[in-house]
């Protein structure tokens, strides 16, 4: 098979990249002039370059492809550049869309995301639950959504896309929460907020398994949450307290974190600077649950992760 993957250089799209080299497809990673090409290092693999919204030149690095992975997204909460994410994450899947149109690809696999549910207030939702909330949680939500919709309406009009919505996203070079891993490892995370907060864990491995599988098995036009399993946080750190040694961070009251979420947010915004808690992670740490069962994926796919826990222990090994 010859597979073109967008994101090729970010954590989810490089652990594919490798997996498809490996397994001995020929790989397409699409990157931008500017990327950082470190994670791909050692992988025999045809770089086109280009960016995520010029459907022309996907158009030309789809050529001969068999299938598109979508990978490629702006993935952020708190201060963000709401006009580059919507021009990533949907003008870059229309573009992407309408390219695989063009090149008569076989397949398209998007990596989409739980968020695309919605808040469900921590109802245990499937793949059949259609989104309740009105309004968005954040930039990210609201063009992941709107992306999605885009998704779907090529699927309806004949396109051999299916979509993969995976929960939290976890490995051993995770750049989001490894970041407070390293903290949490080094004795440095003194205090945590939201214990009760459940978070959907997915070893990116797995990830990587499931799209592979959709790939090769789901119908178009199909949706599959991909999950292992939920932990609290609190949960999460006693794991990890138990497995280290390390001890659990303590955890912050929340009136002072929605304060702190309050007073840094404006001081972020004036100093272009990411502060560790802002308004908008404040409310999904405390008011926004989307909880996921993964059943349909180990059903129809035979798909087979492993369990949250040795997500966790794999995680741990910086």
């Amino acid at each position: 098979m010859k597979a073109l993957v967008t994101g090729a250089t970010g954590f989810t799209g490089s652990h594919l990249v490798k997996a498809l080299v490996q397994r001995g497809d020929t790989v397409v990673a699409w990157v931008r002039q500017s990327s950082d090409l470190s994670r791909l290092r050692g992988c025999e693999v045809e770089l086109a370059y280009g960016d995520i919204g010029d459907r022309s030149a996907l158009e030309t690095a789809m050529q001969g492809v068999d299938t598109v992975f979508h990978a490629a997204a702006y993935v952020e909460l708190g201060i963000v550049d709401a006009a580059k994410m919507q021009q990533v994450n949907v003008e870059g899947t229309r573009a992407v869309l309408a390219a695989a149109e063009a090149a008569k690809i076989s397949k398209l696999v998007y990596c989409s995301t739980i968020g695309v549910y919605g808040d469900t207030q921590g109802k245990v939702i499937d793949e059949t639950f259609q989104r309740t909330q009105t309004g968005f949680s954040s930039a990210y939500d609201r063009t992941k959504y709107l992306a999605q919709q885009l998704v779907d309406q090529a699927a309806a009009q004949g396109l051999p896309v299916v979509s993969v919505m995976p929960a939290g996203i976890f490995g051993s070079d995770d750049p989001h929460f490894g970041k407070v891993l390293d903290a949490f490892l080094q004795g440095k995370l003194k205090v945590w907020a939201g214990g009760d907060r459940i978070t959907g864990f997915v070893h990116v491995d797995d990830l990587v398994t499931a799209m592979l599988l959709t790939a090769e098995k789901a119908p178009n036009g199909s949706h599959y949450i991909i999950s292992a399993g939920e932990l609290s946080t609190r949960e999460m750190f006693n794991f990890l307290s138990q497995e280290t040694g390390v001890p659990v961070p303590l955890e912050a009251p929340k009136l002072l974190v929605r304060l702190a979420g309050n007073l840094l947010e404006p001081l972020g915004r004036l100093f272009s600077w990411q502060p560790p808690i802002s308004r908008e992670r404040v409310h999904y740490i405390y008011d926004r649950c989307v909880r996921i069962d993964a059943a349909k994926a180990r059903r129809e796919l035979g798909w087979q992760p492993r369990s949250v826990e040795d997500t966790l222990r794999e995680s741990l090994k910086r």
